[in-house]
Formats: C-alpha cells, sequence, structure tokens
C-alpha cells in the first residue's frame, strides 16, 4: 500500500470518510520517476495541474522541449478536487469585476471566460480525452425568491459586457426535472466533466507527445539569471523560461505572498444512487447546478450515478497554509444542504469527502504575469474556483506568449492586483467575510426552509 493510501486509511471525518486525493483520482500506475541528476530544457514548467499540463502541450506542439516539475503527480492539486463544471462568464461576479476594471476591461475578462470553454470542448477532441462531458449547459438556480433581484441584475450587467446567458423560469425548470429545491434561474452553455478523467488526459496526452514529466519531485528554490535553475531533492532542471503554474502552493514557493492567498474549498460524494432515487430526483439532463449564494452550493450528478457537492463553506489557514486534512464543519453542511435540496436522498449514505485549496486575489480576479531580473518567470494563479476552463486555455495563451506572441485576450488580464493583507490581519479579514457570508447564506436557506415547510 503507497503513502498516500496509508494516510487516507487512516483519516476520517466522523461518520464521513475522508480522501487526501479527493473523489476524482487515483495515484497513476504508470508514475514517472522523480528527477535525479541534471537536466536542460527549452521551458521548465512547475505544476502538473490543468494549467501547467496544457501549458506543457501547447508548448511542445510548437517546437519547444519541457520539462515538469511536480510535487506528487499529475492532477493531485485543485485540477483533480473540483466540482467538474466547464464553466465560462457566469460563474463570475460581474458588478465586482466592472467596478474594479471599468465596463470596457471587464469585458475582456468576459470574454476570456467564455474562449475558455470553446478551447477545453475541442481539445477534448483533439486530444481525444474521454472524460464523461455532458454538455447538458449550467444553471445558476435561486432556492428562495429573495435572490431574483440579484439574479437578474447579475444577468443585466453581465449582458453589458458580452456574457450570453438566458432565463429559465419555474415552468421550464419543471418541464427538465430540475429538482423544486431549485425556483428558477439562469442558463448558460458548458456542462459538467470528471476532472480527474479530464487532467489525466491531459497527463497521459503530455507523456504521448514526448513532454518529460518528473513526478514526487517538489521544487525547493529557482535562481534567477538569463537561465534559471530549479533544485529540487535529487536533482536540477535549467531553462531560459520557467513557468509556475503551482495556484494555491505557489506563496509557498515565495512568489505571489502579497498577491493571492488559498482559500479551502470542500467536496462530498453520495453512495450511488439506486434506480429508484434517480427516478425521485427528475433531473434527467443531469444539468450542472450552482447558486447565488455569497458563498455557493454547487450540486451535480455524475456518470456514475453519485451526486457531488461543493463549497457551501469556505476556510483560510493561517500563514496561508495548505494541510491536507479533513474538514469537518463544511462535510457536515454540505451532507445538511444535501438532505434539504434533496428530500428523497435523505437516507443515502456519504461514500467521502475532500477538500483543495484554490488562490484567489483579493479582487478575485485572475492573476497572470512575469517576474525575475530578465522576466523570464511567468507565473498564473488566481481564478477563483473556477479554473477548469480558465487555466487550461492559459496553456495557449503562455505557450504563444514564449513563442513571441502575444495574443489580445492574455494582454486584456493585466492589470494592478490589490496587495493582501499580513498576518495576523489576512486571517482575521477571511474569518470575517466568511462570517458575514454565512448570516446572509443562513438567512436564505431560512427562507427557503419555511418555505419548504409550509409546502409540505
Amino acid at each position: 500500500m503507497n503513502h498516500i493510501n496509508e494516510q487516507e486509511s487512516n483519516s476520517n471525518s466522523g461518520s464521513m470518510p475522508f480522501r487526501l486525493l479527493g473523489g476524482w483520482i487515483e495515484q497513476p500506475s504508470d508514475l514517472q520517476p522523480a528527477l535525479e541528476g541534471s537536466v536542460s530544457a527549452d521551458v521548465i514548467v512547475v505544476g502538473a495541474g490543468f494549467a501547467g499540463l496544457s501549458t506543457a502541450l501547447e508548448l511542445t506542439a510548437r517546437g519547444a522541449k519541457v520539462v515538469v516539475l511536480e510535487q506528487e503527480f499529475g492532477g493531485f492539486g485543485a485540477s483533480g478536487r473540483n466540482a467538474g463544471y466547464l464553466l465560462g462568464s457566469m460563474g463570475i461576479e460581474f458588478e465586482m469585476f466592472a467596478k474594479r476594471v471599468g465596463l470596457e476591461h471587464a469585458t475582456k475578462f468576459v470574454n476570456f471566460y467564455d474562449e475558455a470553454v470553446t478551447y477545453v470542448e475541442k481539445r477534448l477532441v483533439e486530444l481525444d480525452i474521454d472524460c464523461d462531458y455532458n454538455p447538458s449547459g449550467i444553471i445558476r438556480a435561486v432556492i428562495d425568491q429573495s435572490q431574483e433581484k440579484w439574479l437578474r441584475r447579475s444577468m443585466e450587467i453581465g449582458e453589458k459586457l458580452g456574457s450570453r446567458t438566458r432565463f429559465v423560469d419555474q415552468a421550464e425548470m419543471r418541464a427538465r426535472g430540475i429538482p423544486p429545491a431549485f425556483l428558477f434561474g439562469s442558463e448558460q452553455r458548458g456542462g459538467t466533466l470528471n476532472p480527474g478523467k479530464y487532467v489525466s488526459g491531459l497527463r497521459r496526452a503530455a507523456i504521448r507527445a514526448g513532454v518529460k514529466i518528473y513526478e514526487k519531485t517538489p521544487l525547493l528554490s529557482y535562481s534567477e539569471g538569463k537561465t534559471i535553475t530549479c533544485k529540487t531533492p535529487h536533482g536540477s532542471a535549467t531553462a531560459p523560461i520557467v513557468v509556475l503554474a503551482t495556484n494555491a502552493f505557489t506563496p509557498q514557493l515565495g512568489l505571489l505572498r502579497d498577491k493571492v492567498a488559498p482559500v479551502r474549498v470542500s467536496a462530498i460524494e453520495t453512495q450511488q444512487l439506486s434506480p429508484q432515487q434517480l427516478e425521485s430526483l427528475g433531473w434527467h439532463g443531469r444539468e450542472g447546478i450552482i447558486t447565488p449564494h455569497l458563498m455557493m452550493e454547487s450540486h451535480r450528478l455524475t456518470a456514475h450515478n453519485t451526486m457531488v457537492m461543493t463549497v457551501k463553506k469556505l476556510n483560510y489557514v493561517y500563514g496561508s497554509k495548505t494541510p491536507n486534512v479533513p474538514d469537518n464543519g463544511a462535510y457536515a453542511l454540505l451532507a445538511q444542504t444535501l438532505r434539504e435540496r434533496h428530500p428523497t436522498l435523505r437516507d443515502i449514505g456519504i461514500k467521502h469527502c475532500w477538500s483543495g485549496y484554490v488562490s484567489v486575489a483579493y479582487d478575485a480576479l485572475p492573476v497572470v504575469g512575469t517576474t525575475g531580473i530578465h522576466q523570464n518567470i511567468i507565473y498564473v494563479a488566481g481564478c477563483s474556483g473556477h479554473g477548469l476552463a480558465t487555466h487550461s486555455f492559459m496553456g495557449q495563451l503562455l505557450a504563444e506568449k514564449i513563442k513571441r506572441i502575444e495574443n489580445p485576450i492574455l494582454t486584456a488580464l493585466y492589470h494592478k492586483t490589490p496587495s493582501t493583507l499580513p498576518e495576523p490581519f489576512q486571517w482575521c479579514a477571511f474569518k470575517t467575510a466568511f462570517t458575514v457570508a454565512r448570516i446572509f447564506d443562513n438567512r436564505t436557506d431560512r427562507k427557503a426552509r419555511l418555505i419548504t415547510s409550509n409546502s409540505s
């Protein structure tokens, strides 16, 4: 039994088994050897998630020799732990983006998010990745009438910024079999997939294309200069360009500590639903559902007939640390929400639960740029939990940049990211923000419960 599985079997979250790897992925049987000795390349990519593997693939297709350094294995981090939503601009807060950078600039951000969906759909075909993609659309669905004003305002501002959504009224929701807890909502193209299968497919494609991936190879330090040296426990890699696709782990490398913070997101997955339970739900289109809570809920069915729910409660660990430990309070809240939104599943068991970290900037905008004496260290982070499409698309944009083609979509992402707070102020700020959000969300949930109890 490998080290990860030993840890996993000794970890638990009350009655809900905690998985160190998340629910979608296993350690690959063809684990790539750790780096031993010295290697050189045209580009070193650090991190084998959506962004890192996509960048490596796109660079290799353009003739570059690429080395990837990964501290665990491809997909171990946030890429293998998210909800599996291929979601475009509807996942962002339009009003906040518009206030932060202005309407014209925000329009370009919206275009980036929506183009990213098209990019992933294209890559699934090009790379022959079977990841159970269901292009069902994504619905942002309200659970109480009090959320309607915000939803319609969001749609209105989004329309001005070029985001294409459509309103789905209650009659259509019921006709489509959407669970009745979700009253009405806005819908956008996209869908759900298995993120473990997707990131594993990128990994296989990269190995097949000749990318040298070194797994179980954490980056210990890197130098600056025309040639950059990345030191690992048993070797080193040199290249004129380094891409740090390390997302929430980037502050631990000494970079972006003043720009992004790692926030812990949690998920639960149910036992497999019986045919009778599936029928009780309706939900034949299996659309991905998110809610407009301040700390949203996401609800989806998988191809193997389980339900996965994520978010509802966020956490920040003092000092921007990222311990891979259970978040029992988050799992309990998700389990309670599962039973409230889907009462026919009240007795279903929880198969397992997991947590992971996303990088968040204070303005919730993506963080991409260059650093170093020669500006040859490229970093990308901060898509705030909506990184499946965007971090994948970033691979093409960064590969073009390295090959001296500045795509205007990438150029539009450059902006001044607000500085984070030092500790203990940052911990206090996050805890306060999360508490306030929970107060507002609890108020909405109480209203929804009251309506449910009065109608039953």
